[in-house]
Parts: C-alpha cells; structure tokens; sequence
C-alpha cells in the first residue's frame, strides 16, 4: 500500500510542476515507455527513472530481465507478470508489482490495453530492460 501511494504521489508530483517528458525508444511490440523523470542515487551507478508504461492488448512483451529492481502500480487494465519457475500472477487496476533485478519474466496485459507507473532503479547507462537469453 506505501509503495503503491509511494508511485502514485510522485506521478502527481512531477505532473504538478510540468516536468519535460522524454521518450525512450519504443521496445518491439508497441510497448511504449514514457520517461517522467531520471534522478542519479548518490554514491553509486543506479538511477531512479519513473516512466509511464503502455501494453497494448493481445501482445506478450517477451521473457526479459532488468539491471536493477522496478516497481510499478498498474493504473489501467489488468497485468499478467510470469516469472519463470514461479506461477504467474495477474495484478489488476490499483495493484503494486515487484520485480528484483536479473529475474527472468514475461508479462502481457489483460484483453484490454494496460497502463502501469513504473519505478526503475536501474545501473546507468543499461536498457531498461534487455531479453533473457
């Protein structure tokens, strides 16, 4: 519940004071991510990076891993999240997800396109997310 108020209260934030939005370059699909804001973590090579994350319907984003944890609160639709050796788990409107770095999963949206507010902390300088080999 604190991680989820957590997202929800810094997208409102960075909405607030009309922060510049950059776009990453799509990944295949039609995934789309949107970068809210990127911000260095003092002492180390991770940065923050909110982005709003767009799923159309009808697609599997693909098995993948990420360098560093994300955190994301599915804000529209539903969220399918399978991580492999585990069973997968459908996370719907309001829900909070966490994945820890360098796990490989899969996840695709419901029978409706989904919005998610992600939260990477992530080395500098990697993608976002990278196919599982």
């Amino acid at each position: 519940m604190y991680k989820r108020t957590f997202v929800l209260a810094a997208l409102a934030i960075l909405a607030s004071v009309g922060m510049l939005q950059a776009q990453l370059t799509p990944p295949p699909g039609g995934i789309k991510r949107t970068v809210l804001q990127k911000t260095d973590v003092p002492g180390s090579n991770f940065e923050v990076v909110v982005a709003l994350v767009e799923v159309p319907a009808g697609i599997k984003v693909g098995r993948h891993t990420h360098p560093g944890s994300v955190g994301a609160s599915v804000i529209e639709g539903s969220y399918t999240i399978l991580v492999d050796g585990q069973p997968e788990k459908v996370y719907k409107t309001g829900e909070y997800m966490q994945i820890a770095s360098g796990l490989v999963h899969d996840e695709w949206p419901g029978d409706k396109p989904a919005k998610l507010m992600a939260v990477y902390v992530v080395e500098k300088g990697k993608p976002l997310a990278s196919p599982a080999p």
